[in-house]
């Protein structure tokens, strides 16, 4: 096995082991950076909504109040506003999603399917609980969504919601008396959800990491020739020639021309000492021959 060879595996195998060692380690940090980019968008959009429910609260509903008792306004209601406001939203980045999941709730687009359901019982069974960061499957592929309880803190809400006697006749007109009472104080019934899709983020992390692979693979390519050039050029010609000048030499024959040895490198220093048992061993050859 030439020494071109052995320096060619070596090279290889280092390669293909940090070649396999960045690729792990770079895949999983574009992973986990597109992860972070839609848990920054998701928590964006349910700040959005927790801003909008305190804004209707503190600055809509008590100008509203006097009218509630002829005409009910649901533009009034923090949930509605927020959901409203979410769903213009979602008409441009349809993907994306809001909901104010509830168990038994006054207007029937706000019933909790299955899988939110579930997310609300786990608020009830652990009440400490403030929030659910988890994925799921959808339609269009991996989903992250973040679930926050929604829980009756307020006891002003039970107007509206414990009994069907005491709401507003005008919202039992709209939505009638079978739905969206029962409810009690400090009681969890449901939970806001936002779901926004992974599908774009993790598309581009993994065309980042393939940009980069590549990329990598094109520098070890560049660098393996320049390597093998160098090898070439500075060890294994001047190897090369001292062994094709040693075959002639140990046949008798001193008409080799000597090696440059005006460097400090090793192979300038080889040369010299090719050259000085050269002419030594021409000498002493002399000495026999006399």
């Amino acid at each position: 096995m030439g020494l071109r060879l052995k320096f060619n595996l070596v090279l290889v195998v280092v390669f293909l082991a940090g070649f396999a060692a960045a690729g792990v380690i770079t895949r999983q940090l574009l992973q986990d950076n597109a992860r972070e980019e839609v848990l920054r968008n998701a928590r964006l959009m349910m700040d959005t909504a927790l801003s909008v429910r305190a804004y209707t609260v503190e600055q809509i509903k008590p100008h509203l109040d006097k009218q509630l008792e002829e005409v009910f306004l649901p533009q009034t209601v923090p949930a509605y506003a927020a959901t409203e406001t979410l769903n213009n939203i979602q008409k441009k980045y349809r993907d994306y999603g809001y909901k104010e999941a509830t168990l038994n709730p006054t207007n029937p687009r706000d019933r909790a399917t299955d899988w939110e359901a579930d997310l609300v019982q786990q608020f009830r069974q652990n009440a400490e609980s403030k929030e659910l960061v988890s994925e799921r499957s959808g339609a269009t592929g991996r989903i992250l969504y973040i679930a926050k309880p929604i829980q009756i803190s307020n006891a002003a809400c039970l107007v509206c919601h414990s009994v069907p006697a005491n709401a507003p006749a005008s919202m039992i007109r709209i939505y009638g008396e079978a739905n969206g009472f029962g409810w009690k104080h400090n009681e969890i019934v449901g939970a806001q959800v936002v779901t926004v899709p992974m599908e774009i983020p993790i598309r581009n992390a993994d065309r980042a990491f393939k940009t980069f692979m590549i990329s990598l693979a094109a520098v070890f390519a560049v660098v393996f020739i320049v390597l093998n050039l160098m090898l070439s050029w500075l060890i294994v010609r001047p190897i090369r020639k001292m062994s094709q000048s040693a075959d002639r030499i140990s046949t008798g024959d001193f008409d080799v021309p000597e090696f440059a040895d005006g460097g400090k490198d090793e192979m300038s220093v080889l040369g010299s000492s090719f050259n000085r048992m050269r002419r030594s061993l021409e000498k002493a050859m002399q000495m026999i021959g006399d």
